[in-house]
């Protein structure tokens, strides 16, 4: 499984690249608004400090402007991946850009039909938004596990990224799943190592070894 680091924030990619944990990074327009107005700079940067794939979103809503949009984003940098909103607008642009070569990541999906159609479009990456279908009173896993179902029964090529995580245990259950990749906010991340009985052992080989040192 692959962890993407879902932030714009330039100190707290560093730490996470550190940690050697980050496979990708994923922005959107209000975390790349949060950090700075020069947002094009912002993303430049993001790319060149990270290996692997970045996604940036376009900001149109009409299929030939996103596709105008997309390719100035693909332009920035060799690791971009442009993200698309899951609309017919967005499929029809998924479309066109992956005969370009150029990867899409189709970002608000919500439903297995929505991924169908991402993957049928030719999405590189999928991202279903498991906190927001929490909300909504059905569970954001189980919608994983029927895109996942779907994508083994025809060989689609999309991989998935578990989206919108709030706690580790939605890290936990998309790596149960097999989801592909999960891209995890910054606090998310650290949270990941947390347990109290680890602490408790350390505490307690720390106070063997200063008592046998006597």
């Amino acid at each position: 499984m692959k962890f993407f680091l879902d932030s714009a924030n330039i100190e707290e990619i560093e730490k996470a690249l550190d940690l050697g944990l980050v496979d990708g990074v994923t922005t959107n327009p209000s975390l790349l608004a949060a950090e700075s107005s020069r947002w094009k700079e912002l993303a430049s940067e993001i790319c060149s400090r990270v290996d692997g794939p970045v996604s940036i979103e376009v900001m149109e809503t009409e299929a030939e402007q996103m596709i105008l949009e997309a390719r100035k984003l693909a332009e920035l940098s060799r690791n971009v991946v442009v993200k698309i909103p899951m609309t017919l607008q967005g499929v029809k642009a998924v479309k066109v850009l992956s005969a370009e070569n150029i990867p899409t990541n189709v970002t608000l999906v919500f439903s297995p039909l929505q991924a169908l159609l991402a993957a049928k479009a030719g999405a590189a990456y999928v991202s279903p938004f498991v906190g927001r279908i929490d909300d909504t009173g059905q569970s954001g896993m189980d919608i994983v596990a029927r895109i996942i179902n779907i994508y083994e029964n025809y060989g689609f090529d999309s991989r998935i990224i578990v989206a919108s995580v709030r706690n580790p245990a939605h890290v936990l259950e998309a790596a149960e799943t097999g989801a592909d990749i999960v891209t995890i906010p910054y606090k998310i991340l650290l949270k990941l190592a947390d347990h109290p009985m680890t602490y408790q052992g350390i505490q307690t080989f720390e106070k063997a070894w200063k008592s046998a040192r006597k």
